[in-house]
């Protein structure tokens, strides 16, 4: 029973517990030394009665028969009470609390010592969560998702990563280190700002698209903002070092959310860089098909052509296998 008591409270929580029992404590043995006295009683009965009147039991065999008798009788009553009434419900609200915590998948206690913030969810926050995991570093994740879909390890903080209370309740001051991502760029933008308030020095690093809004971060002093589009080039090229590039790049695109397409280069993109194509399109561009070849844009910029093709991901649902089939031809 202690020892579920002592994992229900907080440390907080556990002081003051120990600071009112001790006041009650206090109150019984002197109140039943002091009634003993009074009363011509041995200490052991003045103590028996101090602990019924306390407890509210009262059975009635020692009452107090002179007027200073009924005086303490008062005092304990109207100090040892309530003290025990604040214990219960400092131990009923903490039960309480543990509860709610664990409705909204919060049971896990912050983690000691330094930790990794993760702020806001996108599909690649659970690769990097994993990687963290694996790693050793315990995780605090901050996001508007359902506690299902979060490993048990992880440390949710519920709620809307644009909101101050929100950040706060995420000690932003305590962490190593901060991710910042979301569905959009204005919404990565709106977290670092309010983190950057919270946490001066915390070193951030930032998942965006926009090149104005990378820019902003780094006036935020966010000096890592890295793009979606250049994270999954990097990680391509580096896979494309190996034998049967193609069919790894196929392997990699396609997935249960998203999959590998072409679309033809038209005569408005023909002249222009494959970096100034990414800024203008919506989907992911991993690249142009040009010739034959396939060339991420990494380390270069090529100028498309007409013929050339561009590869992208999409959805899964907005394309079926036959297209992804020949994605890998072309390649």
């Amino acid at each position: 029973m202690i020892a579920i008591l002592v994992r229900v409270l907080g440390a907080g929580r556990r002081k003051h517990v120990a600071i009112l029992l001790t006041a009650a404590a206090a109150c019984v043995l002197g109140g039943g030394a002091l009634f003993a006295a009074t009363q011509n009683y041995p200490f052991t009965t003045g103590l028996y009665w101090a602990i019924t009147t306390a407890t509210t039991v009262g059975y009635g065999d020692v009452t107090p028969h002179n007027p200073a008798g009924r005086l303490l009788a008062s005092v304990v009553m109207l100090t040892t009470i309530p003290l025990l009434a604040a214990v219960f419900a400092l131990l009923t609200g903490a039960a309480a609390a543990a509860g709610v915590r664990r409705i909204l998948a919060m049971a896990h206690q912050f983690p000691q010592g330094a930790y990794r913030l993760v702020v806001g969810m996108n599909p690649t926050v659970h690769v990097i969560i994993d990687e963290l995991i694996r790693a050793g570093d315990p995780v605090v994740l901050v996001a508007d998702v359902d506690p299902a879909l979060v490993r048990p390890e992880v440390h949710l903080v519920r709620g809307d990563p644009g909101q101050a209370s929100v950040i706060r309740s995420a000690h932003p001051d305590g962490a190593q280190q901060a991710l910042i991502t979301g569905p959009t760029d204005g919404d990565v933008l709106v977290s670092a700002v309010l983190l950057r308030k919270q946490a001066a020095d915390l070193p951030i690093v930032a998942l965006v698209r926009s090149p104005s809004v990378r820019e902003a971060l780094r006036d935020l002093g966010v000096h890592q903002a890295i793009s979606a589009e250049e994270l999954v080039a990097h990680t391509l090229a580096k896979s494309l070092e190996a034998p049967h590039a193609g069919d790894m790049l196929a392997e990699l695109v396609e997935s249960d959310r998203h999959t590998l397409t072409e679309i033809p280069a038209d005569a408005a993109m023909a002249g222009q860089r494959l970096s100034a194509i990414r800024d203008q399109r919506s989907e992911l561009v991993l690249g142009v098909v040009h010739d034959g070849r396939f060339l991420l844009g990494v380390g270069e910029d090529p100028v498309l052509a007409e013929g050339d093709h561009l590869l992208i991901a999409l959805p899964a649902v907005s394309r079926g296998r036959g297209e992804v089939s020949r994605a890998r031809q072309s390649l």
